[in-house]
């Protein structure tokens, strides 16, 4: 019923985990929360899962709102030397599936391989969280960097300044949109779209900011206007100023 990077929404309150690997005799797999800040792989029995999507309570999605993206044939050379660096370090990291899926196991090998590698402990483990978080693939491990300078490509943030024209309101500039807040729009999109016929972006903003945002300050909270230009770049979202019928066919 299930394979390694399948992703399932729970509803109530609302949550997507992926399985990231699943035990030779199926009794037994690790899943890994998405979306949230510090999560940890778990063990789950796996028969807990299947009763779960067969009960109703949870749903086997069709597509992984996290996947990374295929990268762009004009990718920068330094960027494959990034993802290499990366790759480098998350695949000796593998080798030790399902071990690393433990806490105690995963804090020895990762101060391992960062003492090995000549790199900080964080690094090691931002690395594999991304992968984990965006489908453990290779293009999972890009960087998260933008192009600045043409026409229709993604400027690059500075510290402190903020892209784009300022906010109506005038009471602070803002937040620049990095790819973590582009993954929340597109999982925001997901679980607002399996569960409602029509889709709304008013409705799915709204929805993202009482699932991901709730008690932030205003200064904090990505706005409207963000939120639905990075759905028409990223193109995960039905057009502006209608609402579009979606079939929804999940997997049993």
């Amino acid at each position: 019923m299930f394979l390694p990077n399948d992703v399932i929404r729970y509803a109530g309150p609302t949550r997507l985990i992926r399985i990231l690997w699943i035990a030779p005799d199926r009794a037994l797999a690790y899943a890994f929360e998405l979306g949230q800040a510090h999560s940890q792989p778990r063990a789950v029995a796996l028969q807990v899962l299947a009763d779960d999507v067969l009960g109703g309570r949870a749903r086997l999605l069709p597509d992984d709102p996290y996947a990374a993206p295929a990268p762009s044939a004009q990718m920068p050379q330094k960027y494959r030397e990034l993802q290499a660096k990366a790759w480098d370090i998350v695949a000796s990291l593998q080798a030790h599936v399902p071990a690393l899926y433990e806490r105690r196991a995963r804090t020895a090998l990762v101060a391992d391989c960062a003492a090995d590698r000549g790199v900080s402990r964080q690094s090691v483990l931002r690395y594999l969280r991304r992968f984990w978080e965006r489908g453990q693939t290779i293009d999972a491990l890009l960087p998260d960097y933008g192009n600045s300078g043409a026409r229709g490509k993604t400027r690059a943030a500075n510290a402190g300044v903020k892209r784009g024209r300022p906010r109506k309101s005038g009471d602070h500039p803002g937040l620049n949109t990095d790819a973590a807040m582009r993954a929340t729009f597109r999982a925001a999109v997901a679980r607002y779209t399996a569960t409602h016929p029509e889709f709304s972006r008013r409705a799915a903003y709204r929805l993202m900011l009482q699932d991901y945002y709730r008690d932030r300050p205003p200064a904090d909270l990505p706005s409207f206007g963000q939120f639905s230009y990075w759905l028409d770049k990223d193109g995960v979202a039905g057009p502006r100023r209608a609402t579009v019928a979606v079939q929804h066919t999940f997997l049993p």
